[in-house]
């Protein structure tokens, strides 16, 4: 898992609540386990005219030009602003996948679905909970200005606006040093690779017959 550094980025507004994990990454692409390859189907029912299967060349589909991700600057956007209620549904973890292939590494809404939220941290992806008026606050931003940006600072805990705003926010202190050490749960057993390597060389030693 990547890590998640300071970093500033264009904001893309999604002005809907309740985005429910069908909506980010619909059913039909669930096939696939790998984490790569989703973000091209990433609000697929929205992005596209037609109804899309997997293997379907992207490049030739038409697209919804009232879309904001296939609009400049939205298309190259990094952080996402949303509604209340987003990732709702069905667990799947393809979801977070999806917003990550695209490119996104902060989704900001006013409330999201447990486990569509803990999925994002399992998964590099920030999700941030800011209250309702801060969020519309910035979709009036983003609406303002073209290629709206804002800096996001983990160690920190801030969000700041180009135009010097602040908005601080809360994160459990065991994901924040995954996130910032690039850490899935894969990556923390690792880091006890020692301990294990010799616990399995003790235990080879008392019970070999189970090792053989």
């Amino acid at each position: 898992m990547k890590k998640f550094e300071t970093f500033t980025g264009v904001v893309a507004p999604m002005d809907r609540a309740n985005v429910d994990t069908d909506m980010i990454i619909p059913k039909q692409f669930l096939k696939s386990i790998k984490r790569s390859g989703f973000g091209p189907n990433l609000f697929d029912e929205l992005r596209y005219l037609d109804e899309g299967q997997p293997g379907m060349d992207n490049s030739k589909r038409p697209v919804n030009p009232d879309f904001v991700l296939n609009q400049k600057p939205y298309d190259q956007a990094t952080i996402l602003i949303a509604r209340e209620n987003f990732g709702c549904g069905s667990s799947r973890e393809h979801a977070p996948w999806a917003l990550d292939d695209f490119g996104f590494r902060v989704v900001i809404a006013p409330s999201f679905a447990d486990i569509f939220f803990n999925n994002c941290f399992k998964n590099g992806l920030l999700p941030i909970v800011v209250n309702e008026a801060k969020v519309e606050e910035l979709f009036k931003k983003v609406e303002a200005t073209n290629g709206f940006e804002l800096t996001v600072n983990l160690e920190a805990q801030t969000i700041t606006s180009n135009d010097g705003d602040d908005i601080p926010f809360e994160v459990d202190e065991f994901r924040k040093y995954c996130l910032i050490n690039g850490l899935d749960d894969i990556g923390l057993t690792l880091q006890d690779s020692d301990a294990i390597k010799a616990y399995e060389e003790k235990r080879a030693q008392q019970a070999p017959w189970l090792f053989s």
